[in-house]
């Protein structure tokens, strides 16, 4: 090499070197998109894409609501936190047209600036737009995917659950009818004239059917009684005052039987316990 020509060489390493050195912006961040579904949309739904920003990014202008394009209105878009602290650019398009037959459109990409001049670059996404009628202008539907099975529930616990209360049930009731059952019985034995009835089918002339009537009286009014003090039986139970001409009359009679020594043969003692026992029954019920 000649030495003019090496001094030409030097000359121009020289003027490369002198020129400004231009400073790239930041690397692109990392982008995080979460895409709605790619198949499967009608006119009327609402899609939505999710940006993930990361800490330093902060975007300067949000996008405004607008019709873009011929399939999509965009919605305003809003930055949200969700609950483990990250930050999302959020942004939703509603389908506003359906096509003949199934279509293939594009969400449009975006291209979110932020500070220090990085850009945060959203990629379009591709869906499936279906034409609001199947059949023989929809060759798509014999490919549309099944749906999901139902989940199948747990039938036989509440049936379990039900009939265990049901018999529970009854037998409260059962249980209850018997003790009401068993009451009543019980309290109409106990009854004065009822217990002075079944000592009247051995008879109404021995001497322990006049005992039977007399301790009855004695038990209704609460006290011992006689022929003068049955003022003291009516003020007690005065639902027998209907039968006072007949309790008299049993009283003079029994009088003469055991201290008069005359015996009535003709007295109605079966009568007047009956009426009386059918009256303390429907007092006492």
């Amino acid at each position: 090499m000649t030495r003019a020509a090496a001094a030409l060489l030097l000359a121009l390493a020289g003027a490369a070197s002198a020129q400004p050195t231009v400073v790239e912006p930041s690397a692109q961040p990392m982008v995080v998109v979460e895409q709605p579904r790619p198949f499967g949309h009608f006119i009327g739904e609402v899609l939505t894409q999710r940006v993930l920003l990361d800490g330093t990014f902060e975007p300067t202008e949000l996008p405004g609501a607008a019709r873009v394009g011929v399939w999509f209105e965009r919605r305003p878009v809003r930055i949200e936190t969700g609950a483990d602290g990250r930050r999302w650019f959020v942004v939703e398009y509603q389908i506003i047209n359906a096509p003949r037959e199934r279509a293939e459109v594009r969400l449009p990409a975006l291209d979110l600036r932020g500070a220090g001049g990085a850009t945060l670059a959203v990629p379009a996404w591709t869906i499936g737009l279906q034409a609001i009628a199947s059949g023989a202008s929809a060759p798509e539907a014999a490919t549309l995917r099944p749906d999901r099975g139902a989940p199948l529930a747990d039938t036989d616990t509440p049936r379990r659950r039900a009939l265990e209360l049901a018999a529970a049930c009854a037998a409260t009731l059962l249980l209850w009818a018997a003790w009401w059952v068993w009451r009543n019985r019980h309290d109409a034995r106990q009854r004065p004239f009822a217990r002075a009835w079944r000592e009247l089918r051995a008879g109404e002339t021995t001497p322990q059917a006049w005992q039977a009537m007399h301790a009855a009286f004695d038990r209704s009014a609460g006290r011992v009684l006689h022929g003068a003090s049955l003022g003291a039986l009516f003020s007690v139970r005065p639902e027998f005052e209907s039968q006072r001409a007949a309790i008299e009359r049993f009283y003079a009679q029994s009088g003469a039987r055991f201290f008069g020594g005359t015996e009535s043969s003709n007295a109605p003692l079966r009568e007047l316990c009956r009426e009386l026992r059918r009256i303390e029954r429907r007092f006492d019920a």
